[in-house]
């Protein structure tokens, strides 16, 4: 995408983001009684509607959860507004990005006069009022279809879809999207990505440098280290880590040799079968641990589609740990596997983290889209497509910062080991949101186990002492620990915590719905984190943070990492390394001081040349990353643990 191209977009995401956030603070203030100065009257006014009471608890649940998660009341309310204008942005853009797609029939690109619109109205004409409000209905009606595939960006039981803008406003917000300088960008899948990245201007950016030259919060770290990969960076380095593994598994023998233009390969002979032994696509595992906007994963997702196609006709094909069975015995046809594959390929092969909760709503829906446009290209219609609900990325953040609604649930869980555990994680968390992929939480969550075990076997030694018949009876469904793994335990406890969750959500009254909705995803997001971090992955893809961490996270994280604490993206590497397979591949774009300033002798010397030594490395310069002043270099390292 050329600059200029780029430059409309900013443009475009700039003044839609300001009138959003206009209209909603102004509503905030004159209908529902929450001012911009953190001030929220007890009860909403009498001049609201019944609906715009049950609205009004849901804004000040949201706002309070931010409030307790740490914010300033003030802080709280402008981040409602900021995330509110997101989502609506986010959606409408989505809406744009679907209708060249055929995914939906043209909604909003000719406003009300939209052909599905217009046949909407064929069927019940008095919705096309001149407020707009039968328009709103129909196009809240497209957002709950597309919530069953892609709830986390479309539900409209998330508060910040609560506001919905003026139709001034609305009216303006299409104009701008449907303007003839965006035209050419809704086909291209890095669209959405770039509207993330813009979503905060420079002028920000700026800002907050000058104000501080390390990051004080998640947000700002966030925010501040936003630069968007380009292309061919991100083919150069999946092409030498994901590409090469399949390269090297097949002996040489695939069609990735050519799809790989990047790939840099060894002169003379084919690798030898005995350098990598062959997997099952389904047990290949990719991880992006500051994934953004998704864009590795995308390129991931195309050569997978090639895999596992390879994989179903190679008859040497190794079983899958996930099935115990091969992709041929798994899926009798070629067109049975074709329908399958986009969601293997979410389901088991691509992970994305990230510390910014936005993230959730442009990657997952960029995978999502990724995922039918497989579906269009093997000419599966829309009826015989699997429901795709989510793809594996999780967001790193604090869990509940309500104690209160903590105790509850905590109270709710059963055995004591679990709430034990539970408590644990979430004290353990409190930094996530500043470290991300770097929180070493599987380490915390291991010796936790460890003292869960312990308490077991003290129980069992207990029981022992009975005489038979007079132990106390075991019941239904009770924890058994008894010979398995720590990741079979904690499988157990997620399943356990889950449940319980649901049931803590379902059994509100008085009004508490909202209030533990927002605890319980926190909760699902905070034990998928975990989940997560406690996995090994084959391939490491990632353009990490750079320079100073978050002043919160300082004294944690330089003990986390004592040897790489000089520089985010070093500590990023070394983690990388911790997380991958022996014989995985690690590809970054980071700044290129590592391989020459004195203060990153260990980086170099303990990491890149005994422990996982670099493969390829190209030295790329300044300007390679859009707005970023570094010099680049692009690498991709091997582990040999």
């Amino acid at each position: 995408m050329d600059k200029e191209t780029r430059n409309a977009i900013e443009r475009a995401t700039q003044r839609i983001r300001r009138i959003l956030q206009e209209d909603f603070a102004e509503q905030l203030d004159a209908v529902f009684d929450v001012r911009l100065d953190g001030r929220v009257a007890e009860e909403g006014g009498q001049h609201l509607t019944g609906r715009e009471l049950l609205l009004r608890d849901r804004i000040v649940a949201a706002v309070e959860h931010k409030r307790r998660a740490g914010m300033k009341q003030a802080d709280a309310v402008r981040d409602y507004i900021r995330d509110a204008a997101f989502t609506t942005l986010n959606r409408f853009a989505a809406l744009k990005m679907l209708e060249p797609r055929g995914l939906v029939q043209e909604c909003i690109g000719r406003g009300e006069n939209s052909n599905g619109f217009t046949e909407f109205c064929g069927l019940a004409p008095a919705l096309k009022t001149a407020d707009g409000a039968g328009y709103r209905l129909y196009i809240e009606s497209i957002f709950d279809e597309l919530s069953t595939e892609v709830k986390v960006l479309f539900d409209r039981r998330d508060p910040a879809s609560v506001l919905w803008p003026k139709k001034a406003i609305f009216d303006e917000m299409l104009e701008i999207l449907n303007g003839a300088d965006l035209k050419v960008v809704w086909k291209e899948d890095e669209t959405i990505g770039w509207i993330y990245q813009f979503f905060n201007s420079g002028e920000e950016r700026r800002q907050m440098r000058d104000e501080s030259q390390a990051p004080r919060n998640s947000r700002e770290l966030a925010i501040r280290n936003q630069f968007f990969t380009p292309s061919y960076v991100v083919q150069f380095l999946t092409d030498n880590t994901l590409g090469r593994i399949w390269y090297k598994m097949c002996e040489g023998r695939t069609g990735l040799a050519e799809t790989c233009t990047y790939m840099v390969k060894a002169s003379g002979s084919a690798p030898k079968s005995s350098d990598s032994a062959k997997k099952d696509p389904r047990d290949l595992r990719i991880l992006d641990p500051a994934c953004g906007s998704g864009h590795f994963l995308l390129y991931c997702f195309a050569l997978l589609l090639l895999i596992y196609e390879e994989a179903w006709h190679d008859e040497t094909s190794p079983t899958s740990s996930v099935t115990g069975r091969t992709l041929r015995r798994d899926y009798a046809t070629l067109e049975d596997l074709k329908k399958a594959t986009p969601g293997l390929i979410l389901r088991h092969n691509l992970h994305g983290v990230d510390i910014d909760p936005r993230c959730a709503q442009i990657a997952q829906l960029a995978l999502w889209m990724r995922a039918q446009r497989a579906f269009n290209d093997a000419k599966i219609s829309r009826g015989e497509r699997p429901i795709i609900r989510r793809a594996n990325v999780v967001i790193a953040e604090p869990m509940p910062g309500d104690p209160k609604v903590v105790e509850d649930f905590s109270a709710t869980l059963q055995p004591a080991m679990v709430a034990n555990l539970f408590n644990e994680i979430v004290s353990e968390m409190r930094l996530a949101g500043e470290m991300g992929s770097l929180l070493p939480i599987e380490r915390t969550l291991a010796r936790s186990i460890d003292r869960a075990r312990a308490a077991f076997n003290e129980e069992q030694s207990h029981t022992k002492k009975f005489l038979p018949g007079l132990a106390p009876i075991k019941r239904q469904g009770e924890f058994d620990l008894s010979g398995i793994s720590n990741s079979a335990f904690f499988e157990k406890v997620e399943d356990n915590i889950f449940s319980a969750l649901k049931a803590f959500v379902s059994d509100a009254v008085n009004g508490k719905g909202t209030r533990r909705r927002l605890f319980a995803d926190d909760a699902e997001q905070g034990i998928a984190f975990v989940e997560m971090m406690g996995r090994r992955f084959d391939v490491l893809l990632m353009n990490p943070p750079f320079g100073a961490s978050s002043l919160i996270a300082k004294r944690d994280f330089e003990a986390a990492y004592p040897k790489t604490k000089n520089n985010l993206y070093a500590a990023f590497v070394e983690r990388g390394v911790q997380l991958l397979n022996q014989g995985g591949c690690l590809g970054a774009i980071t700044s290129r001081s590592g391989f020459y300033l004195s203060t990153f002798k260990y980086w170099r010397e303990e990491i890149l040349l005994k422990t996982a030594p670099p493969m390829v490395v190209a030295d790329l310069g300044y300007g390679v990353l859009d707005g970023a002043k570094v010099e680049a270099a692009a690498y991709c390292l091997e582990v040999r643990k």
